[in-house]
């Protein structure tokens, strides 16, 4: 086999892959041989049909066989041997084998891109003082509150409001007639600015009381988010059967109680408060992180392979529809496709796929390491935010080899960043106040 490489680009080749006509003829007849052996055909012995017989009845499927086996073992014969470091899988630009010559293909891979050394010992970047302040801790006591309020009736004569509560009952009509999208429904409890019907449909309970009667019509645009309503002029007959409002339990320790293993109300607003730091101390990570980044990414220059941009897309799309899927809903009823998504996307993936090529790069230039302690460590970090058995996610990844490497590199990049912060110059600064 002889090949040579053409150059597309830095990271895009296309193999010139000629195979000699001798190579070709040893595996038709190979192929031949074999189909001789396995094939009854009538009027001949097993073993006995003549060669111009099988070639009659399967040189397709013989041609096929052997071109996609060449094919395959020469590729990446070639890949080997040009020390080609490629992703993705080969792309074969289709070409008729006739099963004699030599046969001649070409082949187009993609590279990792050869990324130059990164100076990263001139790194400043800013670390924004964020912390809690106890008006998000009592934000987020009275949110505990709300969510432990009844709702009971409110005072006779009391109207509707933004954000208040109400027993409806209502159904919905199409050119007079009962629309199946909206059947009739009773005594439902209906927090007015939820837009759960829509915002249109809230305004009109506005100013009502209990015992009012209204019928209105709400039109919704042809892109409305809930496909079932898209398009409709749907007429609402309603009755308000009481107006509502929140009775609120006391802050006292009682309260707390409600919650776990919490005794007293300050043992509650503890956790809060360390809650919140602990997520302002992720953000000041994320923000340090990406100073980083765009420090690693303005002094390097290079392409980036299609094939990986597309695999970062894939993943971007997929946790997309997980994300859908765990609120009961499709890309199609928020308004969305895989095809606009990956459009979408497309700078974000490429981003992403360009920062983990740096770092790689770094790591490869650090020749850093993970050792069987920090591995163990990733185990646990994994068994803690999935609350699973740091045994069962040992035990998937020794089942799941093709996995493992993924994880390692993913320690490794976590690793490679908590280095180049503390090798950081850090300057401390005020939050804003925006």
């Amino acid at each position: 086999m002889q090949f040579t490489v053409e150059d597309v680009s830095s990271v895009k080749k296309v193999l010139h892959i000629d195979i000699p006509e001798a190579v070709v003829m040893a595996e038709v007849d190979a192929a031949y041989n074999n189909l001789k052996k396995t094939t009854k055909i009538k009027g001949f012995r097993p073993g006995k049909a003549p060669r111009n017989i099988l070639e009659k009845m399967f040189s397709k499927d013989i041609n096929n066989e052997v071109s996609g086996r060449l094919i395959q073992d020469n590729v990446f014969q070639a890949v080997k041997e040009g020390q080609l470091k490629i992703v993705g899988p080969p792309m074969v630009h289709p070409v008729e084998f006739e099963g004699k010559g030599n046969f001649k293909f070409d082949a187009t891979v993609e590279i990792r891109p050869e990324i130059a050394a990164i100076d990263t010992s001139q790194i400043k970047i800013n670390k924004t003082k964020y912390a809690y302040s106890e008006g998000e801790v009592d934000a987020q006591i009275e949110m505990l509150r709300k969510g432990l309020s009844k709702k009971v009736p409110a005072t006779e004569g009391t109207e509707i409001a933004e954000g208040g509560y109400a027993l409806v009952s209502y159904e919905g009509f199409k050119d007079g007639v009962s629309f199946e999208k909206t059947p009739k429904v009773e005594n439902q409890l209906y927090r007015v600015g939820s837009a759960m019907m829509s915002k249109m449909f809230d305004d009109e309970l506005i100013g009502l009381k209990k015992g009012s009667e209204k019928t209105f019509t709400v039109s919704y645009p042809a892109e409305y988010v809930n496909k079932q309503f898209a398009g409709n002029d749907i007429e609402f007959r309603l009755s308000v059967n009481d107006v509502m409002q929140e009775e609120l339990p006391e802050l006292n320790d009682d309260f707390a109680k409600n919650f776990g293993s919490f005794e007293t109300l300050e043992d509650i607003k503890n956790e809060i408060r360390s809650n919140l730091q602990q997520g302002y101390d992720k953000r000041i990570e994320q923000e340090m992180n990406e100073q980083i980044f765009a420090y690693l990414l303005e002094r390097s220059d290079f392409e980036v392979p299609d094939s990986m941009i597309s695999f970062e897309l894939d993943a971007m799309i997929d946790e997309a529809e997980r994300a859908c899927l765990a609120n009961n809903i499709t890309l199609e009823q928020i308004g969305q496709t895989k095809e606009a998504l990956r459009e979408e996307f497309r700078d974000t993936a490429e981003k992403q796929v360009r920062r983990h090529l740096a770092l790689s790069s770094i790591i490869e230039n650090e020749k850093m390491t993970l050792s069987d302690e920090e591995l163990e460590a990733g185990y646990e970090s994994l068994s803690k935010e999935f609350n699973r058995p740091v045994e069962m996610i040992r035990e998937f990844y020794k089942n799941n080899p093709d996995k493992i490497g993924f994880f390692k590199h993913t320690l490794l990049e976590k690793k490679i960043m908590r280095l180049l912060v503390e090798k950081s110059e850090i300057i401390e600064v005020e939050p804003s106040e925006a």
